[in-house]
């Protein structure tokens, strides 16, 4: 295209004077700087302007300023500081970086992506920018612009195998599996062939359905290194994985003749023969691998919790018994195993092995919550009191913030008559924690019992309430809570009901029945508490002294006075004593 000509009028002074105008004028405008390699592919624009001395010192001040509010985690101020540097100077990539980082603290990963994106525009050879950048696209799942932003890091840093691994697995997240073993390929010639690049290429292979390739990488490299057991447990696998259990066996052979008592060979076997429904071989090498005490304890430990959603089944239950006894004595120091023991022990109802397991556990490491728990739930069903509340309080010292604990050390001064301190710890169980339903049903329960025992009616009446608002069927608290009100001659009505709940919910049970007459017989409902009684004395397996005692009492108000005097003594012979229960046999007449 042609050019204008100059007018002559101007001549060379006009010239040289508009030149001048002109060069002003640019500088009175704003800079654009232009990134040739922007993230995706595209242009991303800084717009900068000319600085003067003044704006040059004002913008480090700034700069500096916001650094030390940052430090001190004023981020406010310090967000505000870094936007002045920046309306003073647009392309200090420096600020954009740091007001990006505290944008990503703020959760605002959209805004601090963008300021990544002007910070690698104005200087593209910052690595850490890329790097952010990189980590904001991940998150953000943009993986198209993640290529270029790894090709970037590759520039800075072409000597660092990560930003290789990482645009390969670009390609590999978009499905470009030969791009990526390229890559590999790349990588294999700066580090050589290791785990990480093997394990890369094996997932890109089976992707592509190429079993044979990616076992032929391995057969190469355990031609290799013929020594590392490593490679034929992975070669194994891929195998057996892929429907090749025969392939699988025989590498497995191979191996065993370099280390025949290797126990990740028999945990390989085990897996091999479970698949082809082998149970019985594959619980053998489980043995085998289970004594071997370099084999992980924590892999172990994984394999017997396996067998725990097949425990309906008993010979699951006895297989990890077996495997967590030999476990125990393989890794006889490690608390873990001991405590799991323990609780197969628990699982197959062998309370009273389990205890020393539980304890051994305890001693080997103290932060075992749950060996401590198991121990004193074990020693509370033995009524071991002494013991619950010693071995509860230890571990209390530990985990003192335990709902489940101060509950059952509550339980066992209760069974101690200790009522003062009972209510504490079940005091204390609420007190942390009144979300669990049922064991605050438990706990109020419990409370209503040792009030009771302190004669504090009210607090009884109130704590029992409370047990059934959590727990409206729970039986026992039904029936203690109906028997207590009836023994005061109280809300007859309420006490029966909860009694003959009670009963419905818990049938045949001889104290529940026992409640039920007795409440029926303050009622003066005679001819329904003597059937209701006959009841409890037939389901009775321990002959109720007090149940007898009650009997006679009915018997005496259904005008058979020679009944109720038989049933008195008999109730003295079984061993009741009591002045009251004397006064019925010399009177010959009930008497409260």
């Amino acid at each position: 295209m042609k050019q204008p000509a100059v007018p002559a009028v101007m001549g060379i002074q006009g010239i040289s004077k508009m030149k001048k105008t002109l060069f002003i004028l640019m500088l009175a405008l704003p800079a654009v700087t232009f990134a040739q390699n922007a993230p995706g592919g595209g242009v991303v624009m800084v717009v900068s302007k000319p600085m003067s001395s003044m704006d040059s010192i004002m913008a480090k001040q700034l700069f500096f300023s916001a650094l030390r509010e940052k430090t001190i985690e004023n981020d406010m101020l310090a967000i505000d500081l870094f936007n002045r540097v920046l309306q003073v100077n647009p392309a200090n990539d420096a600020a954009l970086f740091e007001l990006a980082n505290l944008k990503k603290k703020q959760d605002k990963p959209n805004e601090a992506q963008q300021l990544l994106e002007r910070a690698v525009t104005v200087n593209a050879d910052n690595e850490w920018y890329w790097v952010a950048l990189a980590d904001s696209y991940e998150k953000s799942n943009n993986i198209n612009n993640l290529e270029n932003v790894f090709n970037e890091l590759i520039r800075i840093n072409p000597d660092k195998p990560d930003y290789y691994y990482d645009k390969a697995n670009v390609y590999f997240l978009q499905k470009r599996y030969d791009e990526a073993l390229k890559v590999y390929d790349f990588v294999e010639t700066l580090t050589g062939i290791n785990d990480d690049l093997l394990a890369s290429k094996q997932k890109i292979y089976l992707k592509q359905g190429r079993v044979d390739k990616a076992a032929s990488d391995l057969e190469d490299i355990i031609a290799e290194n013929p020594g590392e057991f490593r490679y034929y447990l992975l070669l194994s696998e891929l195998y057996n994985s892929n429907g090749f259990s025969d392939k699988a066996l025989a590498v497995l052979e191979r191996a065993g003749k370099l280390n025949p008592n290797n126990g990740m060979l028999h945990l390989a076997l085990a897996d091999i023969y479970r698949d082809k429904k082998n149970y019985e071989g594959s619980f053998n090498e489980l043995v085998l691998a289970f004594s071997n005490p370099d084999v992980d304890v924590n892999q172990k430990l994984k394999i017997v919790l396996g067998y725990l959603p097949k425990f309906p089944d008993p010979n699951a239950k006895a297989s990890a018994l077996e495997l967590s006894k030999i476990l125990s004595a393989t890794h006889p120091s490690d608390a873990k195993a001991q405590a799991l023991y323990g609780d197969m022990l628990v699982q197959n109802e062998k309370y009273k092995d389990a205890k020393p397991l539980f304890r051994k556990a305890i001693q080997l490491s103290n932060d075992n919550y749950a060996a401590f728990e198991q121990l004193v739930r074990l020693e509370l069903s033995d009524s071991e009191y002494d013991a619950a509340i010693k071995d509860g309080e230890n571990a209390l010292s530990y985990f003192p913030n335990q709902v489940w604990l101060n509950y059952l050390v509550g339980v066992a001064y209760q069974q101690k008559k200790n009522c003062d301190k009972a209510v504490s710890y079940l005091q204390n169980a609420i007190a942390i924690d009144d979300q669990d339903k049922s064991l605050m049903g438990y706990t109020y329960a419990s409370l209503g019992d040792c009030y009771h025992e302190q004669k504090n009616d009210k607090a009884s009446d109130d704590a029992y309430d409370k047990a059934l608002e959590y727990n409206p069927d729970n039986a026992f608290t039904l029936n203690n809570y109906a028997y207590y009100l009836s023994l005061r001659n109280e809300r007859l009505d309420k006490a029966a009901s909860m009694s003959k709940h009670s009963n419905e919910l818990q049938p045949n049970t001889a104290s529940f029945e026992d409640t039920y007459a007795w409440i029926l017989f303050r009622q003066k409902k005679y001819a329904e508490a003597r059937l209701w009684i006959e009841k409890a004395i037939m389901h009775d397996k321990t002959s109720s002294a007090v149940q007898i005692e009650h009997y006679g009492d009915i018997m005496f108000y259904l005008g058979d006075t020679n009944a109720a005097v038989q049933n008195w003594k008999k109730a003295k012979e079984s061993g009741r004593q009591s002045p009251v229960l004397e006064k019925k046999i010399n009177e010959k007449k009930y008497s409260e």
